[in-house]
């Protein structure tokens, strides 16, 4: 894959079907800019349109392609933008990849381009389950699809935060979760460093493992317990 040439942070947004993705990216664009005085915005995805124009699934070699062309308008975004939220990766074309023929091909290419991303956030498996064209397979794809993202991502050692809640409450939640990142740049004012500052001195010093919390590490201790639980349950 090129080399990214970007000059914003990219917010990666990932997560099975139906899990409010682009609704997510939609909400968060105007209000991290309203917060911040940056420009934000947000990169839809591209297997949408691509399913729309073609009226059809992709096959199997013609996933890379689509992987390749998202982050291309992800990066173009971020040429322009202090942030971009990506509604979607192509970390989740190779779990489709994966999921739909079996193959893990483009498992590496994918977590590669995904470290270059400032932050993830997995959307939670919380909200009801709709159809919407050529795109859904149907609510017993969601929980594998989840575990997958799951596995790639701690595999390759990626922090990530899942966002959870309906409505306003999943925004304030991804607001939440991305305050320690965009902390790393000077805003122009205080919006949402003081709301996060006020958020991070009401929180306990240390969060055990729990599966809705915001706190990439705790997310991480919770997916290896079940791992083990699992793991554990086979054997017996």
């Amino acid at each position: 894959m090129p080399e990214q040439q970007q000059t914003g942070l990219v917010i990666a947004l990932v997560g099975a079907e139906s899990t409010g993705k682009s609704t997510l990216a939609a909400a968060l664009a105007p209000r991290v800019a309203e917060l911040t005085g940056w420009p934000c915005t947000w990169v839809p995805e591209h297997l949408r349109e691509w399913c729309d124009a073609q009226g059809r699934t992709p096959r199997e070699d013609e996933q890379e392609a689509i992987a390749l062309e998202q982050a291309r308008r992800i990066e173009l975004a971020a040429a322009t933008h202090a942030v971009v939220l990506a509604d979607t990766t192509p970390l989740m074309t190779a779990v489709y990849h994966r999921q739909v023929f079996g193959s893990e091909m483009l498992d590496a290419m994918a977590l590669a381009w995904q470290r270059r991303c400032a932050l993830t956030l997995l959307t939670a498996l919380d909200l009801p389950w709709e159809p919407d064209g050529l795109q859904r397979d149907g609510p017993q794809v969601r929980e594998p699809v989840d575990n997958r993202l799951r596995e790639l991502l701690v595999g390759a050692g990626l922090a990530f935060a899942v966002v959870s809640g309906s409505g306003e409450r999943r925004v304030e939640t991804a607001l939440d979760a991305m305050g320690p990142v965009l902390r790393l740049r000077r805003a122009p004012r205080a919006g949402l460093l003081t709301r996060l500052q006020d958020r991070d001195a009401a929180q306990p010093a240390w969060l055990w493992a729990c599966d809705s919390c915001d706190q990439p590490e705790c997310e991480h201790a919770a997916f290896k317990q079940r791992a083990r639980k699992a793991g554990s349950l086979q054997r017996g």
